[in-house]
């Protein structure tokens, strides 16, 4: 009953979202411009002078000899292409509640981007961001109701949300894959979706008043670890002058990127369980077909392996070496990124937990994460091993091996409840994906959740650090709290993002760093 009411709620907040979107065009009027395919007919704003253009093809379809390929070149069309109603997003299963998504339906067919553009007339030369959405590779799409980038576009950024294959569409590798690639790898092909996007912003964003030379890239969970690993991608890295990470970086220490072999074994079982003998017979099936097949197994996901092509060494390798965008990083993660779950509420209890999953290192783990508080630690504990690790090491390595600044986080304002909802008890702190509406101040986009001043001014405040970070490399600015670039030190000083945002010494830097040493030693 519960689930069923938070539908309904979900529903009628996408009813007065579709109606924000018709007042939008009815008081607005049809702008157009020309990109290297062709010309685009968008919608200029009168309410807040922003021009979109959605479901632009930044790719070839990604459909029958071209499933399981790197993105081939759109083709041009004659004439003007109406770019004002998103385009289908990625075929996936229905994993999350707070995937609100705008776009008509799922198809294979899903290779478009959306451009929200302050650009006056002739204006040239703004700062662009090109933001990247989580979902764990397997759900997501660029037209969600929190990542709508108009509010961040009237801070005079050009803001751009692409579409990637996901899940086994995306990410399957197989030795004849592999063998048919002309750089003898395969998978990873959502994130070449990524770089194609890229390349396409750095070719056509001029049309939209932005700046080539100035593409930041961002994105949150499966979104930020994209974001580090278009860092150290040859395909990617020369064309970037900034990255923003939200709770995640493909650099954790207990889960190193694979080699290609464990990608094309993984997708060697999947045919064989799905009852396929070749690639050919897969390419040939349907759409229905290979996701059945796919959700109904327990197989899990498809690796992100290196693949020679979009990952050419391991991550870590590239950082160490110096070889990833030498760019400014604004990283971090939110208070409580695992709040859910069954965890212990006895100091017995909580004992018990680590000696049976960390008996090697139970007792060390009990000076980073006392038993007198045992939920606590274990919620941190979990959020540390699940995402917050790999965050916090990607901005070690990146301030180790790099003269640019990084600018670190912490997110600790807790989204309020949707409306009509009561809570029987507070979070413990901030969860996983609540700082995405904060960071690009989308809250009136996204009105289903009964946001209150605080929230309105922690948007405010952090939609300002981003715009400052994208035109600048710095988040600091006038009449904002001072935010200090992450330095060496026991305890460096972290942004804390709230309504009351400021900079405190980060008491848990010791954990993290005993956490990267345990999980070397476990490795060797």
């Amino acid at each position: 009953m519960h689930t069923n009411r938070n539908l309904l709620l979900l529903l009628l907040a996408a009813v007065l979202c579709t109606g924000a979107r018709a007042q939008d065009l009815k008081f607005g009027f049809a702008v157009q411009t020309e990109v290297a395919n062709g010309k685009l007919e968008g919608n200029y704003s009168t309410r807040t002078g922003v021009q979109s253009y959605l479901g632009i093809p930044f790719a070839a379809p990604p459909v029958g000899e071209l499933r399981w390929q790197p993105p081939q070149p759109a083709e041009d069309w004659e004439g003007v292409r109406m770019t004002k109603t998103f385009g289908p997003r990625p075929v996936q299963r229905y994993i999350y509640d707070d995937m609100r998504f705008r776009s008509p339906e799922v198809s294979e067919d899903c290779l478009y981007l959306n451009v929200w553009t302050p650009a006056k007339r002739d204006q040239q030369g703004l700062p662009v961001l090109v933001y990247f959405y989580g979902g764990g590779f397997s759900a997501g799409a660029g037209d969600e109701r929190r990542y709508d980038g108009e509010r961040l576009a009237q801070e005079g950024v050009v803001v751009v949300t692409p579409n990637y294959r996901l899940n086994i569409f995306g990410f399957l590798a197989h030795p004849e894959l592999t063998a048919e690639s002309d750089y003898g790898g395969s998978g990873n092909y959502g994130l070449m979706d990524q770089a194609a996007a890229i390349q396409w912003v750095r070719d056509n964003i001029a049309a939209f008043g932005g700046d080539p030379e100035r593409i930041t890239i961002a994105g949150e969970s499966a979104g930020s670890m994209s974001v580090s690993l278009q860092m150290v991608s040859p395909l990617s890295r020369d064309l970037l002058a900034g990255a923003v990470g939200q709770s995640g970086g493909a650099v954790n220490p207990q889960r190193p990127v694979p080699p290609l072999a464990e990608g094309e074994a993984w997708g060697s079982q999947f045919l064989k369980s799905a009852g396929y003998s070749s690639i050919a017979e897969l390419r040939s099936a349907s759409t229905r077909d290979i996701y059945e097949a796919y959700n109904s197994g327990d197989m899990g996901s498809p690796p992100i392996v290196v693949d020679g092509r979009f990952i050419t060494e391991e991550p870590t390798v590239t950082f160490t070496n110096e070889r990833q965008a030498q760019v400014p990083l604004m990283v971090g993660w939110t208070s409580t990124e695992r709040p859910w779950g069954r965890f212990p509420d006895s100091p017995e209890a909580y004992r018990k937990m680590l000696s049976e999953q960390y008996s090697d290192h139970a007792t060390e783990l009990l000076e980073h994460y006392p038993d007198n508080t045992p939920t606590r630690s274990a919620i941190e504990l979990a959020s540390d091993t699940w995402i917050v690790l790999g965050t916090w090491n990607w901005a070690d390595l990146h301030r180790r091996n790099s003269e640019a600044p990084v600018f670190r986080y912490r997110f600790d304002q807790i989204r309020p409840p949707l409306k009509g909802e009561t809570r029987e008890q507070e979070p413990p702190g901030a969860a996983h994906a609540t700082d995405i509406e904060y960071l690009l101040n989308s809250l009136d986009v996204s009105d289903g959740y009964a946001w209150g001043a605080d929230d309105r001014q922690a948007a405010t405040t952090m939609v300002r650090f981003l715009a400052n970070f994208i035109k600048t490399g710095n988040p600091n600015g006038d009449d904002l709290p001072e935010w200090p670039a992450l330095e060496d030190g026991e305890k460096p000083q972290v942004m804390i993002l709230d309504a009351d945002s400021r900079a405190e010494p980060f008491e848990a830097e010791p954990r993290y760093r005993f956490l990267k040493k345990m999980y070397g030693e476990a490795r060797r």
